[in-house]
């Protein structure tokens, strides 16, 4: 029996600031059946506040709680460690991440999609302390994500080249990763067989939570191209959020 749903964000509630059609009142139905909903994403150019602002100017009823993020994942995962990363992140995390900036002596590796900060310098320096032994921990190895009507390099390139380069292998902490799956369950407090995730990304939602042990969903807007459904047979497929919330509400 189902009992608690996962969503993906851009691509599924949204693409380009504006709500797909019917997402808005498929998360309200779902708010009104009593779902217990987590609203899930790999983005790293911005936090769960600005992330939580953007979905609520856009008509979404969501709390902020209801938003779990690979950055919070990482940032968990960090500080239990007692580590003391070298933080190559997007601009827009560094309110979340402002106790781990410019810390002395770095003996680990936070890598997010840090866009035009994926330069020569600072890959180098990650790759020295890589060299050094440091870990790298990663919020996502997606190859690439869809904006203003076009799909960009995601952080997925520039993890492969750091692991190549360094002879190293990244602990992603985003999703497909099992320790995501893992840690937003037990953020939503729900078992993996009784909980469904809906995405558009074919590897990264539904791959990732079928070896996960949820169940998935896979919906034919944003990342989603042609054929990508027979990645995943076990998946059911819908053309839209609001299609697939029909069937289980």
């Amino acid at each position: 029996m189902l009992q608690a749903v996962l969503l993906d964000i851009s691509g599924v509630l949204y693409e380009d600031d504006r709500p797909l059609p019917g997402a808005l009142q498929a998360v309200q139905q779902l708010q009104d059946k009593g779902y217990p909903l987590r609203l899930i994403t790999n983005t790293s150019r911005q936090g769960r506040a600005a992330i939580h602002r953007q979905l609520t100017a856009m008509g979404f009823a969501v709390t902020p709680q209801q938003i779990f993020t690979s950055p919070q994942a990482v940032l968990r995962h960090v500080r239990m460690a007692g580590l003391r990363p070298y933080c190559l992140i997007h601009p827009g995390l560094e309110d979340e991440f402002a106790d781990l900036l410019d810390l002395p002596e770095p003996n680990a590796v936070v890598l997010g999609d840090a866009e035009m900060r994926f330069d020569y310098a600072h890959l180098d320096r990650a790759f020295q302390l890589l060299l050094d032994g440091a870990p790298l921990i990663c919020m996502g190895d997606n190859r690439y994500f869809r904006g203003q009507g076009a799909l960009h390099l995601d952080a997925g390139p520039f993890v492969r080249a750091l692991e190549y380069a360094a002879g190293t292998t990244a602990l992603v902490l985003g999703k497909p990763s099992a320790a995501f799956y893992a840690s937003a369950l037990e953020d939503l407090g729900a078992s993996a067989e009784a909980t469904l995730m809906i995405g558009d990304d074919v590897i990264a939602d539904v791959q990732g939570a079928l070896a996960g042990g949820l169940r998935a969903c896979l919906v034919r807007t944003g990342k989603y191209r042609a054929g990508d459904e027979l990645r995943a047979p076990t998946a059911w497929v819908a053309a839209d959020l609001a299609e697939a919330v029909a069937r289980f509400c």
